[in-house]
């Protein structure tokens, strides 16, 4: 009987990975391909553009995209792999053999489990990485053309004994260190406009923002372009990755570091907290994404209304999607902690497929 337990263990398990990774690869390759044409389209216009540089940009902002919605690949390919499974009767003559439906999920939960080990310890710091090397690529595609750079924008400001300074970029890299598409307001100490700076580029170096192709605007003065503007800044590495560094762009081995730098310089740590958190909890929703799948396609295909449940397993997904997002945005406005923040959804998703599938089972 052992024996027979573990063939078809290691059988489940394995066809659930195969099953796991097709499905996320193919979404991979849909939204890298979504993402080069919306590259293509933006840079038709820009002259000394090759496909491969263009193709080589998406290929690295891809994996950042991909890494979010790991959780529904693992619902989804679950789901597939058990009713492809039921639809050919396997689970019936496993059933007829004295198996429990329990003996049919764990191999699954150990591959979820041990995949989202990967996600977070592999694959979250390989896309981080590439990440800011596409930003790198972007902003080299986008050099000439200051209005198709059209990213987030990011904002912050600073003051040293020279006055006030407003910072705006179109795009950010390094945490915050290189700056592409910058405006700068400067205003004196009484908080009269002085002027504005644009520049293709900054750079933090200590004490001084290096502004590269630098045009400077003053009142009643013709505009200056300038090759290299040093503009004086009281600003620390830290406090700049407060304004322009997202914590999904930190790779999981560094943002213990961050938090710990962030603490000692007084500086609001929530974020990065709350992307460590969800990190260490993803292996376990990934699991809590098995049971789910589990619940809703162990029926067998004779007894019919297996489309209802495959809806329900999908739209107990995108509840749990939900429910994620409203606790990320309450740990981000300081109304809850970023371990229950990032480990309630876990929560929930896990026991709500636990009791379904109990229920189904065992009465």
């Amino acid at each position: 009987m052992h024996i027979i337990v573990g063939t078809l263990s290691r059988y489940i398990g394995l066809r659930c990975l195969r099953t796991l990774l097709l499905v996320f690869f193919s979404i991979f390759f849909l939204v890298m391909l979504i993402d080069y044409i919306e590259l293509m389209r933006r840079t038709n216009d820009i002259p000394g553009v090759s496909a491969l540089l263009v193709l080589k940009t998406s290929l690295y902002r891809v994996p950042q995209v991909t890494e979010r919605i790991m959780a529904f690949c693992v619902l989804i390919g679950t789901m597939i792999c058990y009713l492809d499974l039921s639809r050919r009767l396997e689970l019936v003559i496993a059933r007829s053999a004295g198996l429990s439906a329990w003996q049919f999920v764990a191999p699954g939960l150990m591959v979820a489990f041990l995949f989202g080990v990967a996600a977070t310890a592999i694959y979250n710091p390989l896309s981080a990485i590439l990440d800011e090397r596409s930003k790198r690529l972007e902003a080299e595609l986008f050099k000439q053309d200051k209005d198709a750079a059209n990213g987030s924008n990011y904002w912050t400001s600073q003051r040293t004994n020279e006055g006030t300074a407003i910072i705006n970029a179109k795009t950010s890299r390094d945490q915050g260190i290189n700056l592409n598409g910058v405006t700068v307001f400067t205003f004196d100490n009484n908080g009269q406009f002085k002027q504005r700076i644009e520049a293709r580029s900054a750079t933090l170096e200590p004490g001084v923002w290096e502004l590269r192709d630098a045009r400077t605007n003053e009142l009643g003065v013709l505009p200056v372009t300038l090759p290299l503007f040093r503009l004086k800044t009281s600003l620390t590495p830290e406090q700049v990755r407060e304004s322009f560094a997202t914590p999904e762009t930190v790779p999981f081995w560094d943002l213990p570091l961050y938090i710990k730098i962030a603490d000692h310089a007084g500086l609001a740590a929530a974020g990065y907290k709350l992307q460590f958190q969800k990190l260490l909890a993803r292996p376990f929703l990934m699991a809590a994404m098995v049971l789910l799948a589990a619940a809703v396609s162990l029926r067998f295909f004779r007894f019919g209304g297996v489309q209802k449940m495959v809806l329900s397993g999908m739209l107990a997904g995108f509840l749990l999607y939900v429910l994620s997002k409203v606790t990320e945005d309450l740990s981000t406005a300081d109304l809850m902690q970023p371990v229950a923040a990032a480990w309630l959804p876990v929560i929930a998703g896990g026991v709500t497929g636990f009791i379904a599938l109990l229920y189904q089972e065992d009465g």
